[in-house]
């Protein structure tokens, strides 16, 4: 199984996937940024894109690399990845479907002035601050289709470990099928 944790940034997705895997025996985070600095040193010249995101490589690399990782060690995987374009997330799914991979996909959500008040208080990602900051208008603008796309938790008023129970209670419900 793959639960992943939609949403902007600062909305709380690597917290929560860290919180989760410690109420999912034999969890994983799979972090798919990972698979976008590889491609850096070989695409980034080559091809110049706004976010590592529009390379079609990482879209299909990010859905092997998930399978391999759950073949070979079991799951669940937690992959905590904003994907604000919908038609990425139409290859993403289309290619995880592909593989009968059950997905859980969850936009985690907070209101934008929570968001702001989260990204510039943030101690961790100072350096990415500006950048998480230009991407709200991103995630407004992708929060229709995500809402109809994916299971919405309101991350606002909520603790992680609030936010990590809810989805766990969907993960492992009785109507948990995919």
């Amino acid at each position: 199984m793959i639960i992943w944790l939609n949403g902007t940034f600062g909305v709380g997705k690597t917290t929560a996937s860290k919180q989760l895997t410690t109420l999912l025996p034999g969890a994983r985070i799979f972090d798919s940024e990972t698979v976008g600095h590889m491609l850096r040193h070989v695409l980034d010249a080559a091809v110049p894109v706004r976010d590592f995101q529009d390379w079609r490589p990482w879209r299909h690399l990010v859905v092997e690399t998930a399978t391999q990782l759950l073949d070979y060690l079991g799951g669940p995987l937690v992959i905590p990845q904003s994907v604000l374009v919908e038609e990425y997330w139409d290859e993403l799914e289309a290619g995880l479907t592909r593989t009968g991979v059950p997905v859980h996909h969850f936009a985690l959500h907070a209101e934008r002035d929570t968001l702001v008040h989260r990204i510039e208080h943030d101690t961790v990602e100072t350096a990415a601050r500006r950048w998480r900051l230009d991407h709200l208008d991103d995630y407004q603008r992708a929060l229709p289709w995500l809402s109809d796309r994916a299971r919405v938790v309101d991350t606002g008023g909520r603790t992680p470990a609030e936010v990590a129970a809810r989805i766990h209670a969907v993960v492992t419900g009785p109507t948990a099928t995919g």
